[in-house]
């Protein structure tokens, strides 16, 4: 494209702009808007853009006593005069893609140039305000260093427009809150009164658009043309509400309304938010791992966060870390604030499961349960005091601000109707409760891809049996124990598969490590030794016994249930009374799959097999459970994924845990990680944090090896995919581009992968942190 071509009408006053496509390309901001609008033929202001490169090459040709671009420049000066043939008034605007300080404002009522020297003479108004426009991009917040100066200059236009007669009107296209079709109020202001044309231009700018717009227009009379537009920040309610209004409207199908619609937004419609966030108070900022905003008064213990709830008080359970001891606590309190964690840390993963906001790794938070007080950041806070948490961003804010709640209209329903159409990757719940097997029917779930077993444990007095049969001494003793916890399991497992109705219930073996449910402190070392019947001194040195340096690579998943073959039966002896019992309350038969965590050799997982297979036909299970149960493992390490069509052979699906193979794969820790990763993001090391959008170019490329060896060697090999990731947009993108069948992620992520897998799988954006 020549210079000359750079220079050119977006919206002529007469005929048609007719832009080559290297033109459409240049277009940014305002100035895509407005040719947008007049080839929509609606009434726009005349309207012609140059660019900074064209304006610096009139610039150096007049230093050359030169004309030949200047001629080419008058000629687009005239595309802005009308029938009348006489020229207007001018207008000098910036056209960013994004509106950033220091970007110069318009300039009004510009003199047009006596001849074709004042155009381009930097003395003159209309070169004046040009020249004044590009240096504002300069000086503005996205100003140019380096490399980057010569990428940005590349992207910078000025707009020159007639200027317009009559009055200035400005307002959206949309209701910001309703998402109703406009002319709507902005920032809640008065809309005064519009010519009846301008529902027509409303609605055919929508059209045109796909997007809401805020809009600068001149009303003079009965007469209205567009003078600005640029896309408008409308609630997700609102945007939600707006696609299926087009729908409505014959202005989209319903594909390209699913098509249109940000995944990302829906999940703030899920949770409570803050109405005002800035314009408060934030004391302290840490990891956003549980979307939503909750305020309350501070509590230190479970105990005191139940004895809250018990008196209709909103509390936020402000801990170091939590752990297994603490989930009643987690339930009961509205918001969970932890100094240490991150995305896949024992708090981020119980709060996604029950829906509450959750803020982990705060590194200026201390807590001293002894005086029962915490800083947080410069400041000190007392059980009872108040604070604010927004589990979205990681915020945490002095005092209880106010929040709105959220509210799942028809608009959602329809959507998320129209994307179950169109896509063809079941999407599953990770539940382990009949309340979140509840919630996660009611966003839509197939069926519950990953229970953690050892998450029906969380409770006082099952915890007691469960860490008698941890300390036991010899097999007869943890045969005694796992009894009770038999009859625990039984009647949680038939609650589910009776939720379930049919749904397919994917069921992990018993994975962490035993240290995350054995007593700590002091105070729970004696309550515990006392529950158990044992000395305190006693209990201490099997906890030494039982101590590992690196658990979570340790005795767990897998090599628990070869070690400790009791914990294998009392477990599938669990699980298959359950199906039993529910399947008396039925008439739907049970769909359960058992798997198999942290698997690294087939060997394991034969072993495994043979025994679980053993105990199933030995069950005296109906017959068309029998005929549904299925057996599988999760694939959370590089040797799994590397010997997949090994492993393939001996089982029926696999499982891709993602938060553990990325951990086993990048050599990180995923609750030690926040704590340097960031400090990674912004030396730019790494584009994003890869426990939270999966690291494509490295543990992507060990799933797709893993599905393409495993379905190789078993063709009729089902692939779940059941981290964290499945409920992160950008990552399911990638997941839909492979031979993926399901994907499972916390109940209040549903929706969104629902919508995300619909979309299919296009151009990747960022496909690994780092390089």
């Amino acid at each position: 494209m020549t210079l000359a071509q750079e220079m050119f009408a977006v919206a002529p006053a007469l005929g048609k702009a007719n832009l080559s496509v290297a033109q459409e390309h240049l277009l940014a901001g305002k100035a895509r808007w407005l040719h947008l609008a007049a080839e929509a033929s609606l009434p726009v202001v005349p309207t012609i853009a140059i660019t900074r490169a064209a304006w610096e090459a009139l610039q150096d040709e007049r230093r050359h006593h030169d004309s030949r671009l200047r001629t080419h420049w008058v000629a687009t000066l005239f595309r802005l005069v009308g029938r009348d043939g006489k020229p207007p008034a001018l207008v000098v605007r910036t056209s960013a893609e994004q509106h950033s300080k220091g970007l110069m404002s318009a300039r009004v009522g510009v003199s047009p140039p006596a001849n074709e020297a004042e155009s381009v003479d930097p003395s003159k108004p209309l070169a004046r305000a040009i020249g004044d426009a590009f240096e504002s991009y300069g000086s503005s917040a996205t100003g140019w260093t380096g490399a980057e100066k010569s990428a940005t200059r590349e992207g910078h236009i000025v707009v020159v427009q007639a200027l317009a007669n009559g009055e200035l009107k400005h307002f959206l296209t949309r209701d910001g809150q309703t998402g109703a079709l406009g002319p709507a109020p902005t920032n809640g202001g008065m809309l005064g009164r519009l010519p009846n044309q301008a529902q027509d231009l409303v609605a055919k700018l929508d059209a045109a658009a796909g997007q809401a717009l805020a809009c600068l227009a001149s009303v003079d009379g009965e007469t209205i043309k567009l003078v600005s537009a640029r896309p408008a920040r409308i609630s997700a309610a609102a945007e939600l509400e707006a696609a299926v209004d087009r729908v409505n409207r014959k202005v989209w199908s319903a594909s390209e309304a699913v098509a249109h619609t940000d995944p990302a937004r829906l999940q703030q419609m899920l949770h409570p938010r803050l109405k005002s966030p800035d314009s408060a108070d934030v004391i302290a900022t840490g990891l956003g791992v549980s979307p939503g905003a909750a305020s309350g008064v501070i509590v230190f213990t479970a105990e005191d966060a139940a004895r809250m709830k018990a008196r209709g008080r909103h509390c936020i359970l402000v801990v170091t870390e939590t752990g297994p001891a603490d989930i009643q606590g987690m339930k009961a309190a509205t918001g969970i604030l932890t100094a240490r964690g991150g995305m896949t840390s024992h708090a981020a993963v119980v709060a996604r499961i029950t829906g509450k906001p959750c803020v982990a790794g705060v590194r200026t938070l201390s807590v001293d349960i002894g005086e029962m007080t915490c800083r947080i950041g410069e400041k000190e806070f007392r059980a009872g005091d108040r604070i604010t948490i927004d589990g979205t961003d990681g915020n945490v804010y002095l005092g209880a601000l106010q929040l709105s709640q959220p509210h799942i209209g028809g608009a959602i329903s329809k959507l998320l109707g129209w994307s179950d159409a169109s896509r063809d990757i079941e999407v599953r719940a990770n539940a382990e409760t009949v309340e979140a097997v509840k919630t996660a029917l009611s966003f839509g779930a197939e069926g519950i891809g990953l229970a953690r077993s050892e998450h029906m444990f969380f409770s006082r007095e099952r915890m007691v049996a469960l860490r008698r049969m941890i300390l036991s001494e010899d097999e007869d003793d943890r045969a005694k124990a796992l009894t009770g916890l038999v009859d625990f399991q039984t009647g949680d497992y038939s609650a589910i598969f009776t939720a379930m109705q049919g749904r397919p219930v994917t069921v992990r073996l018993f994975d962490p490590p035993l240290h995350e449910f054995l007593p700590r402190s002091d105070e729970d070392i004696e309550e515990t030794a006392k529950s158990l019947g044992l000395g305190s001194r006693a209990l201490r040195r099997r906890l030494e016994r039982l101590a590992e340096v690196n658990p979570m690579l340790g005795h767990r998943g897998v090599r628990l249930a070869i070690t400790y073959p009791e914990i294998l039966e009392m477990q599938m002896q669990a699980l298959l009374a359950g199906v039993r019992e529910a399947s008396r309350r039925q008439a739907e038969p049970v769909t359960l799959e058992v798997m198999v965590p942290f698997v690294s050799t087939v060997s394991e997982v034969t072993w495994i097999r043979e025994r679980v297979m053993a105990i199933v036909d030995a069950a005296d299970l109906p017959s068309a459970a029998r005929s549904r149960f299925a057996f599988g493992t999760m694939i959370e390490l590089p040797r799994a994924a590397l010997r997949a069509g090994d492993i393939a052979q001996v089982v029926d699906f696999f499982s891709f845990g993602t938060n553990d193979l990325t951990q086993t794969t990048y050599g990180i820790s995923r609750d030690d990680a926040p704590a340097f990763l960031a400090a990674y993001q912004r030396k730019g090391l790494y584009d994003f944090d890869p426990f939270v959008t999966l690291d494509q170019k490295g543990v992507g490329e060990i799933i797709a090896i893993a599905i393409e060896r495993g379905k190789a060697a078993n063709p009729n090999l089902k692939i779940g995919i059941c981290g964290e990731h499945a409920g992160d947009p950008a990552s399911l993108k990638f997941f839909a581009g492979l031979d993926v069948d399901y994907v499972s992620c916390s109940p209040y992520r549903v929706p969104v992968a629902r919508l995300t897998l619909a979309q299919g799988n296009p151009p990747a954006s960022p496909s690994s942190p780092g390089s």
